[in-house]
């Protein structure tokens, strides 16, 4: 059965950008492209949160790759944001319940905490891995939010990577 990825590059208080969206504190290694490459070479889907799609798009990405079925998750939009991507309005655990039952590759979630932790509420998650990056950011755009109570992980991996950052995968059991 395919796997609901999600993660991405965090400071060690939890979040994905700095107060002001500013990322400039990411330290992209030899090892993080790697792990990035391995990552993509499982996947067929990808689930973009609204907010994190409009950054992606306005740094150049988040159209449609070959291969590739997008989707953004949104409330709001009401036509397709990019050409190859689809706006999905319905319930995200539904939709991602009924995608992880058809045949494919992996699904990677592209987002901050809102729609990582309703996919989490939802039960559809099945890894969670983050590249941990040693800065305090103080506030931010947090990778989770409520997931709905507490939920048990399992370690798959941990390692040290370039730059002082550590990587670590969990299984959501």
């Amino acid at each position: 059965m395919r796997k609901v990825i999600y993660g991405g590059a965090c400071s060690l208080d939890g979040y994905f950008a700095a107060r002001d969206g500013a990322i400039d504190w990411l330290h992209f290694s030899k090892d993080a492209q790697q792990i990035m490459a391995r990552q993509w070479a499982t996947a067929d889907t990808i689930l973009f949160g609204r907010k994190t799609f409009e950054v992606a798009a306005a740094q150049g990405g988040g159209g449609g790759m070959k291969g590739v079925s997008a989707y953004v998750m949104s409330r709001t939009l009401t036509k397709p944001p990019a050409r190859g991507v689809e706006v999905v309005s319905t319930d995200a655990g539904e939709f991602v319940r009924a995608l992880k039952s058809k045949p494919g590759k992996d699904i990677l979630v592209m987002s901050g905490g809102d729609l990582a932790s309703s996919l989490l509420r939802a039960g559809v998650v099945d890894e969670i891995g983050f590249n941990i990056h040693p800065v305090l950011l103080g506030a931010g755009v947090p990778a989770l939010r409520d997931s709905g109570g507490r939920i048990k992980l399992e370690l798959i991996e941990s390692r040290p990577l370039d730059g002082g950052c550590v990587l670590v995968i969990y299984r959501v059991n």
